[in-house]
């Protein structure tokens, strides 16, 4: 049997579909065919991606830099046997695995939905016959029959169809329903154009056809969409790299210093244990124990913020990409917009009104020359809006204080306007009840009703007639006024009007009207040839969304270029780009592109484009990806919005994908990193600034902790150097490390969104965690825990203190130093009086347990026993607060020279 396989089936003739599917269009298929075809070809389903096993998996979430530091800890605390502390650590290490592991395949996910997608039955012909099979049976050749409410369950290369419409949103991302027809098509005609074929998972929305199955399973679009799931690369977020990167150097750092250590101890003379246990001090003191542990709970803090900004993450290293974020790519329909066609303009009896409000709810006038203004004022206005709701076959309910829609979108917004205008369907439909219809059919471009009334001259019927404006207007013979009165049909102002609304963007749809005899009950096309007077024209759009708008304007001030990706024609999107206020990166680049001129750019080509460029219309899911991929080459971190099935690619290659909860897919949300629970791109904007903080935040909480752990590192480096006594024992460090990160550091994570959040550039992506300025604060502060420690220590030594005295002196000005550091830290370049001192009321609630405890640590017997510590005096608590206040003192003073600066 030749390959059926190897065809472009919308560029055939009808006659040429059933010799080289070798089927029979009237019979379909017999069994011994269907057989051999499922032998060759195998059935209509999704092969399943081989993934990892779920132990890899697992394992694979120690395979970090730093929980290697991690496990190191938990090893030398275990061998200290300070097992509690040592079980603490591990904990942290199972814990955070156990997360990533719960958070991890989302290609997996992704194609299971996309198999899920795929099921279901289908009616075909087999053998003469009518017969309902499951989806997963249909053969190529198979005979294939849709009506209104079917999901198409193949690819089908159609053969007879009747006003059939689908709704391809799913997979090509237009927002309206396709006319389907017969005719072949060139074989360049991109997927949202090829009207001729019906595919995979998409919706039949009105009308019947016949289809014979060209493509099944991995062969389909959608199946090949899984394939591009299945290979694209997800990205490491630019949290992970930096954190990686930072864990690797701090890595080495430790390994270097605790191994000098050891060899200067060695070279001294000191015993080579003592000197061992020095070495293993510094590396228990120099590893920032905490640091995982505050990451994940500051993204979690940052995940549970988001969802209350109507953004659920999938996960969690998501929140701080969006901090990073520098494009953010959208999808047009509901996102943007407001996913409700709106009749915004309208033309009847030589005269331009405009109609107010957005969405499908009925509240809004109609105004001339910006004055309302009542359509009963005006015959030809009055009619026009009659028939647009009249010609009519979709109903617009309220229902939970929302208006929804029951049939096709544009007719829903014919309803609103009519409404508007204070025009009553219920009487309106008794006065003139409709007797026929007349379907739109795609050959025509239009639909009608037949209506009897008996207020016409010699109790006439009326037609009513809406559709495109070129096969309303060559029907027209004349027009009518505002007056009630026949003129001239003017098609030159009619085609000016309508060139100045589709320059904005809008969709005209023209209405006309015919006066037939009482007697017929019955309309065909032969009676709408000729004759009909022109009533006028409602231009109609899916609204911006006005949020959207100010969420791009602010995106743009926080310099982060939006592009819109959709599937929408290049006009109306980039009428629709303008509004919003999207802007290209160059002045002398084009604006908007088609997927069509996209195909036919080089790689390095639609690299630029991409970058420079702002519309990209009537795309393919291969090019999504490729834009996406092309963004990601130039370093930037990319936000890709979506709500279809030929979105998840791109949502999975993105640094972050962002689906839909309202209207996405289930596959698109699979897919995706963060789901927007109300489908805004404000919410976008808002999930920007949280993510922004959250990496403002963590960045606070390691510039507050390295201190520490530096400090102690050059306390235990300086005593093995020197030949001199440990000021802090590797308990005692373990004890400031763990209570402080919990108590003092976490709290940094409550901190609010610092004034100018939104008024920085983006992050370059790679730039360091901590930045040269930083550097200095965390060596000028280390070296203050030093001098203070060492000072105090060798103060109370010489002063006849005990020995523990001494060490507890020690421990506490790095507690106490760590507290009044803590204050510096609330922002990194304000005073903490700016940002208002009890606006974390978190951090005071910390810092006072965090004393309370410290005392206990100090004067509790229980605790000197445990950790070799000593009670105090209050002229050595005076001491070591002084300390303290030193450092914010000085650390204060730098900021303040700095601001001098900038």
């Amino acid at each position: 049997m030749e390959n059926l396989r190897e065809k472009h089936w919308h560029q055939h003739p009808l006659e040429d579909i059933e010799q080289l599917l070798e089927t029979n269009v009237s019979q379909g298929l017999d069994r011994l065919a269907i057989e051999e075809r499922k032998r060759l070809y195998g059935i209509n389903r999704l092969t399943p991606q081989k993934g990892q096993s779920p132990f890899v998996l697992f394992l694979l979430q120690f395979n970090q830099p730093l929980v290697y530091i991690l496990l190191v800890a938990a090893i030398v605390t275990f061998l200290l046997q300070e097992y509690v502390d040592s079980g603490v650590i591990f904990g942290v290490i199972l814990v955070n695995a156990i997360v990533g592991f719960v958070q991890e395949s989302k290609a997996l996910k992704a194609i299971e939905a996309l198999a899920k997608s795929m099921e279901g039955s289908a009616n075909v012909i087999r053998g003469g016959k009518k017969i309902a099979i499951s989806a997963s049976e249909l053969v190529l050749g198979d005979i294939v029959l849709l009506q209104s409410g079917d999901k198409v369950p193949a690819d089908l290369r159609l053969i007879q169809c009747r006003e059939l419409q689908i709704d391809e949103s799913a997979l090509t991302g237009e927002s309206v329903a396709s006319q389907k027809n017969l005719a072949p098509l060139t074989l360049e005609t991109p997927l949202a154009d090829r009207d001729n074929m019906a595919y995979s998972s998409t919706l039949v929305t009105y009308g019947t056809a016949k289809g014979v199955v060209v493509e099944i399973g991995d062969g389909t679009e959608i199946g090949q969409i899984n394939t591009l799931i299945a290979n694209a690369t997800t990205m490491a977020t630019p949290l992970t790299k930096k954190i990686s990167e930072f864990s690797e150097f701090l890595l080495k750092i430790i390994l270097i210093l605790a191994g000098l250590t050891f060899v200067i101890g060695w070279l001294h003379g000191q015993p080579l244990l003592e000197t061992f246990m020095a070495a293993v001090a510094l590396a228990v003191g120099a590893i920032p124990e905490g640091l995982p542990a505050a990451m994940s709970i500051m993204l979690a803090i940052g995940v549970n913020k988001m969802a209350a900004r109507n953004a659920i993450i999938r996960k969690m290293p998501a929140v701080e990409t969006l901090g990073s974020t520098t494009i953010i790519c959208s999808d047009k329909t509901g996102t943007l917009t407001q996913n409700q066609m709106t009749v915004q303009q309208l033309f009847s009896g030589q005269n331009h009104y405009q109609i107010t409000g957005v969405g499908y709810a009925p509240v809004g006038q109609i105004q001339f020359k910006e004055h309302p203004f009542t359509a009963h004022g005006n015959s030809a206005l009055l009619e026009t809006l009659k028939a647009g709701l009249l010609c009519n076959d979709s109903r617009l309910i309220e229902q939970d204080l929302q208006w929804k829609i029951d049939g096709d979108p544009t007719e829903a917004a014919l309803i609103s306007s009519a409404l508007k205008a204070d025009l009553n369907l219920s009487e309106l439909e008794k006065a003139l009840p409709r007797i026929d219809t007349l379907p739109f059919e795609s050959q025509h471009q239009y639909m009608a009703t037949l209506h009897n009334t008996n207020h016409q001259p010699d109790g006439q019927s009326i037609i009513y007639v809406k559709g495109s404006v070129e096969s309303i207007v060559k029907r027209s013979l004349n027009a009518l006024d505002s007056d009630n009165t026949i003129i001239p049909l003017d098609v030159d102002s009619i085609h000016k009007e309508i060139d100045l609304m589709a320059s904005n963007g809008l969709r005209v749809l023209a209405f006309a009207k015919k006066l037939v005899s009482s007697d017929m009950s019955t309309v065909s096309h032969s009676d709408l040839e000729s004759g009909l007077t022109f009533l006028g024209l409602q231009a109609m759009m899916d609204p911006p969304r006005e949020e959207a708008i100010s969420a791009v304007k602010a995106c743009q001030k926080a310099g982060i270029q939006v592009k819109m990706i959709t599937g929408d024609h290049v006009k109306t999107a980039a009428a629709i780009a303008k509004q919003i206020g999207l802007k290209g990166a160059a002045e002398n680049t084009q604006y908007a592109y088609s997927g069509h001129a996209l195909a036919e750019l080089t790689d390095e080509q639609l690299v630029e484009v991409a970058v420079n460029s702002a519309v990209f219309a009537r795309v393919s899911p291969e090019q999504k990806l490729r834009l996406v991929e092309a963004l990601q080459s130039k370093g930037h971190v990319v936000a890709m919005t979506g709500d279809g099935v030929n979105d998840a690619p791109a949502l999975k290659q993105a640094d972050i994908g962002i689906a839909m909860g309202l209207g996405g897919t289930e596959v698109a949300k699979e897919a995706a990193d963060m789901i927007l629970t109300n489908d805004n791109f404000a919410t976008i904007e808002a999930a920007v600034e949280e993510g922004r903080s959250v990496f403002d935040n963590l960045v606070k909480f390691i510039t507050w902790t390295l201190p520490t752990n530096a400090g102690e590192g050059l306390v235990i480096m300086t005593a093995i150097i020197f030949g001199l006594t440990l000021p802090i024992t590797p308990v005692q460090i373990l004890w400031i490390n763990m209570s402080t990160a919990l108590l003092l550091g976490l709290m940094l994570a409550f901190e609010k969104s610092e004034p100018g959040l939104m008024n920085r550039p983006p992050r370059k992506p790679n730039s360091p965690i901590i930045d040269k300025e930083l550097m200095i604060r965390i060596v000028t502060v280390s070296t203050l825990l030093l001098a203070g420690a060492y000072g105090l220590f060798t103060w109370a030594i010489q002063a006849g203190q005990s020995i523990e005295t001494a060490r507890t002196l020690a421990v506490n000005i790095f507690v106490f130093g760590e507290m009044f550091y803590l204050f510096n830290c609330r922002s990194l370049q304000f005073s903490m009086f700016k940002i208002g001192f009890f606006s974390n009321p978190w951090l005071l609630a910390g810092v006072t347990t965090m004393a309370a405890i410290q005392v206990f640590f100090t004067h509790s017997p229980t605790m000197n026993t445990l950790f070799g510590s000593a009670p105090l005096t209050l002229s050595q608590w005076g001491m070591v607060l002084l300390g303290g206040l030193i450092i914010y003192t000085v650390v204060d003073i730098e900021k303040r020279i700095r601001a001098s600066f900038k």
